[in-house]
């Protein structure tokens, strides 16, 4: 990610130009490595939003809603002890490094009025952010580091404050076009000039270290020697940007979909099937990049528990479906029990008492002959009732086994749609009512908060046909029952893909007949929030709502319908998104 020294730069830069002479009013740290400073400045409020987790270390002017938890953590407490009612007097980068330090006017313990330090350090894994006194001694940290942790830095309160130990590369700012030159002379020819760059100078981003290189020779992957002519024209212009401070924010996409890169200059070496869009601040190219991504981990840290649940019932379910299926396997010699003790029973002038075995011919299959174990305690009638005792008590296993297999599949079925839902769940709302579901369900008696006991309406999305009909998707299972049997009119018709999760989809249209293209399209919105395959023709079913049953005691979501007719339609989801009433 291009979150380097040049990006630093110009967030820098935006962040000083809002926020200089502003009074902080609010602090709150939503996540553990996450905090928000709520600056009043110019009639308005401004957020800064500095995240220093491994995965997702920033640092921007954000306009997203985000959420304060109710209990402030302890960093978060030490923070509003020092900088509640101070003023923003400064915004620096620290060298050029990843590294930025915002001064307060704050107060001291004694009411004095004191500079502050807030520092904060975007570099990965070591990511940090350090509060300091006027004299860059250390008060507190995000993350503390003792001797333990490290021999070559400590951030620990009461040491003085130092950077990050310098690597063995040189600052682009300062170094001449004959240094470079001299460098470059030195590396290998047949070197990749990406590598080179990074190799040899700090504070550059591969994917920047990429475009520089394709500018010169018109290949990412260019060596040395294809970018020789160009590649130090190219490098010092982008140096020039980050030294004046000029780049603007560029966010690079595929068709529109997930962002893949940003940067301060636009970069072209992804080719002709990226979109490179200019976007109007480095605070909106920054909140539009990382908020997906971010919001996304947010979720499956919050549905972890969920996920739990639902992981420890399919091993369960499938190490008792073994269970069954070797218990019925055994049942299969259930038969020769019966024929044993009917051949017994035939041939009983025959069978000596106390014999340990008898061979008898078997009339059911052209006279073979069949060896036949005897007890000696019993008399042939005996050995016979006792073979007929374990036909019968195989054949009731067997029947109670079919019935307990029939009954595994049928939950391990209703867990995957639980954990189809758990995949598409896209807030924090929707889980909620998972967590509920599978609270009714009896799988999460023991969680806590399982049960939101506001009962709102269970989240579906609602998409627009081209005949102007509408159609109602569920989300989940008590989403799919909500929609089936409190919304839908039984003169409405219902869709489902056929023999794999999928959501409940009703076509509202009481008395009117939908066209062909409003089916089609009413099964396409099936098949696509379904788990079957993108652009795969698969098999919909659709009913009269009137005609979809609950069966007494089902789980969440399950029905029954014995009227119906099928359609074969293709998985589209881009069609089915185009539908979606905004």
């Amino acid at each position: 990610m291009a979150f380097d020294a040049g990006m630093v730069a110009h967030v820098a830069k935006e962040i000083k130009a809002a926020t200089l002479g502003g009074k902080v009013e609010k602090i709150y740290q939503p996540q553990r490595s996450e905090i928000v400073i709520s600056v009043r400045c110019g009639g308005g409020n401004r957020k800064i939003l500095i995240d220093v987790g491994s995965s997702n270390a920033r640092m921007n002017l954000t306009s997203m809603k985000i959420d304060n938890p109710a209990t402030p953590p302890m960093f978060c407490m030490m923070l509003r002890k020092h900088f509640s009612g101070a003023k923003i007097s400064d915004v620096v980068q620290l060298g050029f490094e990843r590294a930025l330090r915002i001064t307060f006017d704050a107060y001291d313990e004694l009411g004095f009025s004191s500079h502050k330090h807030l520092i904060v350090e975007i570099m990965g894994t070591y990511s940090n952010l350090i509060l300091t006194d006027c004299e860059d001694r250390v008060i507190g940290a995000a993350k503390q580091i003792d001797f333990s942790m490290s021999h070559k830095r400590q951030i620990i309160a009461g040491i003085k404050y130092e950077m990050p130990p310098v690597q063995n590369k040189r600052d682009p700012l300062t170094v001449t076009r004959e240094e470079f030159q001299n460098i470059a002379a030195e590396a290998d020819e047949d070197t990749p000039a990406e590598k080179f760059i990074i190799a040899n100078f700090s504070g550059i981003a591969p994917v920047v270290a990429k475009e520089i290189a394709y500018r010169s020779c018109g290949d990412a992957e260019g060596t040395l020697y294809d970018c020789r002519k160009k590649l130090a024209d190219e490098l010092f212009s982008v140096i020039d940007v980050i030294k004046n401070v000029e780049g603007k924010p560029y966010i690079v996409y595929f068709d529109k979909g997930r962002p893949l890169e940003y940067s301060f200059i636009p970069l072209e070496h992804y080719g002709d099937g990226a979109v490179i869009e200019e976007l109007s601040s480095f605070g909106e190219l920054i909140d539009r990049f990382f908020f997906t991504r971010a919001e996304s981990e947010r979720l499956h840290h919050r549905a972890s528990d969920v996920q739990r649940i639902l992981s420890n019932a399919e091993k369960r379910i499938s190490k008792k479906l073994s269970i069954l299926h070797t218990e019925l396997a055994a049942c299969e010699e259930s038969e020769k029990y019966r024929l044993w003790g009917d051949l017994i029973t035939a041939n009983i002038y025959r069978i000596e008492k106390g014999a340990a075995s008898v061979t008898l011919e078997n009339y059911y299959d052209e006279m073979t002959p069949v060896t036949i174990k005897l007890d000696t305690r019993f008399t042939p009638a005996q050995n016979a009732q006792k073979y007929y005792k374990k036909y019968a008590k195989l054949k009731s296993a067997k029947e109670h086994l079919t019935e307990q297999i029939a009954l595994a599949e049928k939950e391990n079925d209703y867990v995957k749609t639980v954990g189809f839902a758990l995949s598409r769940a896209e807030t924090e709302r929707e889980i909620s009512e998972i967590r509920t579901e599978l609270h009714e369900s009896g799988y999460a008696s023991r969680m806590r908060g399982a049960v939101d006991k506001r009962r709102i309406t269970p989240s579906y999305t609602e998409y627009k046909t081209s005949g102007g009909f509408t159609l109602i998707c569920g989300k989940n299972n008590l989403a799919n029952d909500h929609i089936t049997f409190k919304l839908a009119d039984k003169n409405d018709w219902w869709f489902h893909v056929k023999g794999q999760p999928g959501c409940h989809v009703l076509l509202k249209c009481g008395s009117e007949e939908p066209s062909e293209t409003d089916f089609t399209e009413a099964a396409t919105v099936a098949a696509a929030n379904s788990k079957a395959p993108e652009g795969i023709a698969v098999e919909v079913d659709y009913t009269k709502a009137r005609y979809v049953k609950k069966p007494p005691a089902a789980k969440p979501g399950y029905v029954i319908y014995h009227t119906y007719f099928s359609t074969r339609v293709v998985s589209d989801k881009a069609l089915a998104d185009s539908l979606i009433v905004k």
